[in-house]
């Protein structure tokens, strides 16, 4: 299934709904409890994805509405998450690409709340405070139950479900400080979506393909069977000190081609449009302001 946090236009709230060819079904007309958001639905467990899925059943055999999407504006694809985990210099391409070494210990931050933004949305930032902008494509990972002492063979097991991030970057700052979440938590600087996958969609994460857009130009374009650690290895090595609860959203990594190692440059400007796609989930799509 794919859900995604959707409103109409003039709408400030976004409801949960489930994402069938290209069309919304809301998930409070069909149900009379409904989870207001993903998160909710992650902490229902099994149980609670088993009741949307009869739900929905029901409701589209007895011919429930649904709205475009095209006629709906998104939310960020998941709005309340436990923490937001980055992991970085996990392709070898990029790592070598940015002079870091990927072959140590794992390196891992965090991302802050604010940053999280729609697909379609705008992201701006202070011309003043960053003019090394970049874009990185990467697979989100969202945790579905308390993932502690896991082993990298069980670990899929914890995963609820994927989704597209832009781990968007001031390379100035990142370069200039020892730590990475401020370099990729100003606001909106962590767009997610369009929809979140439930984990049965996606049989083997790294055997899919990872591509952005920017302005036209394909700047990425490379599969996740690419990653130095793979999506359980990381939920291995996460869960070994600390208990990763549900509704974590872990970012994976970015694959060469960022714009800060290309000769000339390429970074995000003014009036740029970013389009990050991983097959079997979606696009996702970024609109750039500098203010």
């Amino acid at each position: 299934m794919k859900f995604a946090h959707l409103r109409a236009e003039g709408q400030s709230t976004p409801r949960l709904a489930v994402v069938v060819a290209e069309a919304a079904i809301f998930l409070d007309e069909i149900m009379a409890e409904a989870p207001r958001d993903l998160q909710d639905l992650i902490e229902q467990g099994d149980e609670g994805l088993a009741a949307v899925r009869e739900a929905v059943d029901a409701g589209l055999a007895a011919g429930a509405g649904l709205t475009p999407v095209s006629e709906l504006r998104h939310s960020s694809a998941v709005l309340r998450p436990a923490q937001v985990i980055a992991i970085g210099a996990n392709y070898a391409a990029h790592a070598s690409e940015l002079k870091l070494r990927s072959e140590t210990a794992m390196t891992i931050f965090s991302l802050w709340p604010n940053s999280l933004a729609a697909h379609g949305a705008t992201t701006t930032w202070p011309g003043d405070l960053a003019t090394q902008v970049d874009y990185e494509a990467e697979l989100g990972v969202i945790i579905g139950k308390p993932a502690r002492g896991v082993q990298a063979r069980d670990a899929l097991d914890y995963v609820w479900g994927y989704t597209v991030v832009n781990d968007i970057t001031a390379r100035d700052i990142q370069f200039s400080e020892a730590q990475w979440s401020r370099c990729k938590s100003f606001d909106g600087f962590t767009p997610t979506g369009p929809v979140v996958v439930t984990a049965d969609e996606i049989p083997d994460p790294q055997d899919l393909w990872l591509t952005t857009n920017l302005d036209g130009r394909i700047l990425q374009d490379a599969s996740t069977n690419e990653m130095v650690r793979s999506v359980a290895d990381i939920i291995e090595y996460l869960s070994r000190s600390a208990t990763v609860p549900p509704g974590t959203l872990i970012s994976t990594g970015s694959p060469g081609g960022a714009g800060y190692s290309r000769n000339p440059q390429v970074f995000l400007r003014d009036g740029s449009t970013v389009t990050v796609t991983i097959e079997g989930i979606g696009s996702l799509t970024t609109h750039c302001r500098v203010i």
